[in-house]
């Protein structure tokens, strides 16, 4: 990665069945060894599952579970005269994005037993409603940013 200018920020097309740009994203993120109509595929069975127990449109079930697995801010180590501190720091939102559909996963994939689809639904729809692993790994990181804030003069 450069030092100087970061690269361009390359365009994400919308998904085929609902026309969203994040469950693009939230494809590309899931897909193993290149298997994009697999990793597809398991994501239309969740929002399948999601509407049959949740009675209310998929999409809007994962767009609520973004919004509350997307975290303000986070702590980032800077060293200073020999010490190294956490310091927090504010998340961009195209990171903050990217740190909760990774939260999500992370969370669907840990659940036990069942098809991914099934676990990808339920993370979905604990997260929608505050709950989850993906909500609690958030919550540990703004913990710890405010157990730090004595730090926050050091922000760069």
């Amino acid at each position: 990665m450069p030092r100087r200018n970061s690269p361009p920020k390359r365009k994400v097309e919308p998904d085929v069945k609902y026309n969203n740009v994040h469950i693009s994203m939230f494809v590309n993120r899931m897909m193993t060894g290149g298997k994009k109509s697999t990793a597809r595929r398991v994501i239309y069975d969740a929002f399948e599952i999601m509407e049959e127990r949740a009675k209310r449109d998929p999409v809007e079930l994962f767009e609520q579970a973004l919004r509350n697995a997307t975290p303000i801010l986070e702590v980032k180590p800077r060293r200073v005269g020999g010490s190294t501190y956490q310091v927090p720091v504010e998340v961009e939102p195209a990171r903050a994005l990217s740190l909760a559909m990774r939260w999500l996963l992370q969370g669907s994939r840990s659940r036990g037993g069942r098809s991914m689809a099934e676990k990808l639904a339920a993370e979905f729809m604990d997260a929608a409603q505050g709950q989850g692993s993906a909500i609690k790994k958030k919550e540990d990181t703004h913990r710890m940013a405010e157990a730090n804030r004595a730090f926050a003069h050091y922000r760069w």
